[in-house]
């Protein structure tokens, strides 16, 4: 996890109990990683202490087995027209659901371990997460009472971030940026995360729009109520989870 920390001495500062945790999910070429280094970098310039943490690369169980399994289960076949394109989370097949579901569990307590121990971090103001445990719920459709209970104890068990955006695009426009996945299931998967409202209260959409447009929404909701000012403090270092 990196972390960046810079700040001047500002009197009065109120100081958190604990890091705010924030996380930004949504479809593939939503915009996510430009809107976090956005964010990060206009934080850490205003003096704010931020970490930052990829899902996949941080906090997942096993992540390049399970990328490798994938390689090689779902594998192209010769004379496959759509080369460019993946073929493993867009595969819902019940056999492979159950494996997710182990794994999405491992994948979950680990976050709660790691965002628990972050959270309690006296070095830092915010913990931005690319992609939680929101970008693994869109993967277990909730047709089933058994799907909709698994889902609700992976919500109880994954930290409750502060503020929890899901980044709102055109699939289309999206697969024009990021064209990994079918474009059918580009549409099926807005839906999935769109959803998450249902059980995510507290979730915010955040609607298309122009990279500097969805920075500024992002960060009036971000500081919103906000009286905190940075703490003197001047370096930055790296934190493995």
């Amino acid at each position: 996890m990196r972390t960046s920390d810079r700040s001047s001495q500002i009197p009065g500062r109120t100081t958190h109990q604990h890091a705010q945790l924030v996380t930004f999910s949504g479809i593939d070429g939503a915009g996510k990683t430009t809107q976090i280094e956005n964010v990060a970098a206009y934080l850490t310039q205003m003096g704010y202490r931020v970490g930052r943490v990829a899902f996949w690369e941080d906090v997942a169980v096993l992540p390049k087995l399970r990328t490798g399994m994938s390689s090689r289960v779902f594998k192209k076949k010769p004379g496959d027209t759509a080369t460019s394109l993946r073929h493993d989370k867009n595969v819902r097949t019940w056999y492979l659901t159950i494996v997710r579901s182990f794994f999405y569990a491992l994948d979950t307590l680990r976050l709660r371990q790691v965002a628990n121990r972050l959270r309690r971090s006296k070095d830092l103001d915010f913990i931005i997460f690319d992609r939680y445990v929101y970008d693994l719920l869109v993967q277990i459709s909730p047709r089933t009472w058994l799907a909709r209970a698994y889902r609700g104890l992976i919500l109880a068990l994954a930290p409750s971030p502060e503020k929890v955006f899901v980044l709102d695009a055109s699939p289309d426009e999206a697969f024009q940026r990021k064209p990994e996945y079918p474009l059918a299931f580009m549409h099926e998967y807005r839906h999935e995360f769109l959803s998450l409202q249902e059980v995510v209260p507290h979730l915010e959409v955040i609607p298309p729009a122009t990279i500097e447009q969805v920075h500024e929404r992002i960060l009036s909701r971000l500081l919103l109520g906000s009286t905190e000012t940075p703490s003197l403090r001047e370096s930055t270092h790296i934190i493995s989870p």
